[in-house]
């Protein structure tokens, strides 16, 4: 994967240091049992919106209330960074920019880009108190996706998405380009509507249900930006394609549950099969289209 044509975005907010020193979750962080470990760390590691939910989970899986530790993000300056990582997801954010501007455009829209915070640890947030081990997500409550890059670590040494950090690069900007396509969700009003709906499911089964159709389009959303940014830059390598399909493959909820757990419970999926996963993401890789990606089709699943 080539960058060098790519435009850095200014919207991002690194925070990496300073949350560092400020450390866990204020008021202390014990206390969480097996399962609300294997709820927020196993299930926190899919890419996903709003992990609050997890965090409340988690506390009535042990009897106590849920989570109040959600606050505003601390003001950072927004800008690019310039370390290598930093610059490396402010070139990937920086396309998915003008490109969705263009896909927007084309649609008589306006497209209001995300701001993304880069973190160290944890990092308070009006969704959650996000930690490294949740993994990327955005919240729309403030509109920002949250990234501790160590997850790109996890990727591919926890994971085994990537075989090396240069054959991840791809992956991780496939990373970055889903937790984009939460906020294009959110733009267009579907996020919205879909949180309505779960609200009024009759059963967490059915929740989940809309949840893993959320999060295919998001894949799907992401393979379009990589459809534009492709037809605009030649920027991929051979075997990029290819990389993004195993890192898809590598944390699909079958997979991820077979390996925390032994076995697999189709109806607790969030995110989708790691088939499902791939299949979304190439529909919108091949055809570069918002309207290939709507999975919340009568028989899209």
């Amino acid at each position: 994967m080539r960058t060098d044509d790519f435009r850095p975005s200014e919207n991002v907010e690194d925070d990496r240091e300073a949350s560092a020193s400020r450390g866990g979750l204020p008021g202390g962080g014990g206390g969480l049992g097996l399962g609300a470990v294997f709820v927020i760390v196993v299930i926190g590691w899919f890419m996903g919106v709003d992990p609050g939910t997890l965090l409340n989970e988690a506390q009535q899986l042990l009897g106590g209330a849920p989570s109040e530790q959600t606050g505003q993000a601390p003001p950072v300056r927004s800008g690019t960074p310039q370390d290598a990582t930093g610059r490396f997801v402010a070139l990937v954010l920086g396309d998915t920019e003008d490109r969705w501007k263009e896909i927007f455009a084309a649609r008589g829209q306006t497209y209001h880009p995300p701001k993304l915070r880069l973190f160290a640890r944890s990092e308070p947030t009006p969704c959650a108190f996000a930690r490294s081990a949740m993994g990327p997500f955005y919240c729309p409550r403030d509109q920002r996706i949250y990234l501790d890059t160590s997850f790109f670590e996890d990727l591919q040494h926890k994971f085994g998405g990537c075989s090396n950090s240069k054959a991840c690069q791809f992956s991780e900007a496939y990373v970055i380009a889903h937790e984009v396509g939460h906020h294009v969700q959110n733009e267009l009003g579907i996020l919205p509507r879909v949180t309505q709906a779960q609200q009024a499911a009759s059963s967490k089964a059915e929740a989940n249900r809309l949840q893993v159709r959320v999060e295919l389009q998001a894949d799907c959303l992401a393979g379009a930006w990589a459809n534009r940014a492709q037809a605009k830059h030649n920027f991929l390598d051979p075997g990029d394609v290819d990389q993004a399909l195993q890192t898809a493959s590598a944390i699909g909820d079958d997979r991820l549950e077979q390996q925390a757990q032994g076995y697999v419970v189709p109806d607790s999926f969030t995110h989708g099969s790691s088939a499902q996963r791939k299949r979304w993401f190439l529909n919108g890789f091949k055809s570069g289209q918002v309207s290939a990606c709507d999975t919340f089709a009568a028989n899209a699943l």
